[in-house]
């Protein structure tokens, strides 16, 4: 049992100088200020407890790649970003080879049966293409995108049940509007992304069912006063929850801004779309078979200028929306509950009686001080 006190985010509000105790692998009590509870065994003062966070695209960490598909890279990110105060994330592919993509999932698989203890929880696999438009492929290999495969979808849950959680595809592709179909009726987030559509094909692509849009503004139509595109579509419809990569590379700070003052509805997500490169020294890298060269934490491919994911954490991610006037609730509402809600996870991504015992604990600085992952430290 560990019993912590501190000004705990909870759905319903801040319980400042409030208690959580934590026994096994489940939140226990929430219990406000001055309640009897049992020893403190930290106290945080004026310091934070926040539901653990949860990534939904993310590549890698620490020298790794999801499309390693191994076991012990899949630990090593898991453990890296656990750190770094994410409790639970998927596993992000590349577009790449069919065969490639299969030995992700085969090792997402493996991994989740093995439920290790270390580091981030892995709650299945985002697959990023290779249904994207060659338009604007970013830092995707355009030589491995093919047009949305139903049988591929049904290939790979029926071989891998649960284990596909979200798919990133371009919804004007051709048959693509029957593959989001079936996402939905399989509870698989249908996501837009590396898209050519317009605002009118992305209204319809929410129609049937699409209801997210992957690093918002990147890789999609933009947003012009006749021509809304997809980042139209994107600020306007509640129905679509956006990604945030807050770095201050990907998206200007005054673009976050207009996320946070625009998706209102639980409907904004922060994510890292982290590579292997997070957490290492400038220099070069891969990403799914593609060169990338970091230079002052910013990742680009080396032979060209697109960005390739990125160096971020998701306390930094955090951080870095604190920073533009968000309160720390506010944030925590982005870094976790709403990435838990588009997954339909009622235990994880808040703090209440019953659910994961996933907390961060930081100082009032916004320092990590520990990060528990089912009631264990991981960090």
């Amino acid at each position: 049992m560990t019993v912590i006190r501190g000004n705990i985010v909870t759905p319903d509000g801040v319980l400042e100088g409030g208690i959580v105790r934590l026994e096994g692998a489940r939140i226990a009590e929430v219990l406000e200020a001055g309640a009897p509870a049992a020893s403190v065994e930290l106290d945080l003062g004026d310091g934070w407890v926040l539901p653990g966070f949860v990534d939904m695209h993310c590549h890698g960490g620490s020298g790794c790649d999801f499309m390693d598909a191994t076991g012990e890279a899949l630990a090593t990110i898991a453990e890296f970003h656990g750190r770094h105060g994410t409790t639970s994330m998927l596993a992000t592919t590349m577009t790449a080879p069919k065969a490639a993509i299969d030995a992700v999932l085969r090792a997402a698989s493996d991994y989740i049966a093995a439920a290790s203890p270390r580091g981030a929880r892995l709650l299945g696999v985002h697959l990023e293409g290779p249904f994207i438009s060659p338009k604007w492929p970013g830092a995707q290999n355009p030589d491995f995108i093919v047009p949305p495969r139903l049988d591929w979808l049904r290939e790979w849950t029926e071989a891998y049940p649960s284990v596909v959680k979200q798919l990133t595809l371009a919804p004007e592709t051709e048959g693509a509007i029957e593959m989001i179909r079936e996402l939905a009726r399989l509870g698989i987030v249908a996501a837009a992304g590396h898209t050519d559509a317009t605002y009118d094909e992305l209204v319809r692509a929410a129609d049937a069912g699409l209801s997210q849009a992957v690093h918002t503004f990147n890789a999609m139509t933009p947003l012009h006063h006749r021509k809304p595109g997809v980042a139209g579509a994107v600020l306007t419809d509640p129905r679509i929850a956006a990604e945030a990569i807050a770095d201050g590379v990907h998206l200007h700070p005054a673009v976050v801004k207009l996320l946070t003052q625009t998706k209102t509805a639980d409907n904004l997500i922060l994510i890292t779309d982290a590579i292997s490169a997070a957490g290492l020294e400038d220099g070069p890298y891969s990403l799914g078979g593609q060169e990338v060269t970091v230079k002052d934490g910013v990742a680009r491919l080396t032979h060209g200028d697109s960005l390739a994911g990125s160096t971020l954490t998701m306390i930094d991610a955090f951080r870095f929306v604190v920073r533009l006037g968000l309160s720390v609730p506010e944030a925590s509402r982005l870094a976790s509950a709403n990435a838990a809600k588009q997954l339909r996870r009622d235990d994880i991504g808040a703090i209440r009686p019953g659910a994961a015992a996933d907390v961060v604990l930081l100082t009032a600085d916004l320092d990590i001080v520990r990060v528990y992952r089912d009631g264990a430290a991981i960090a």
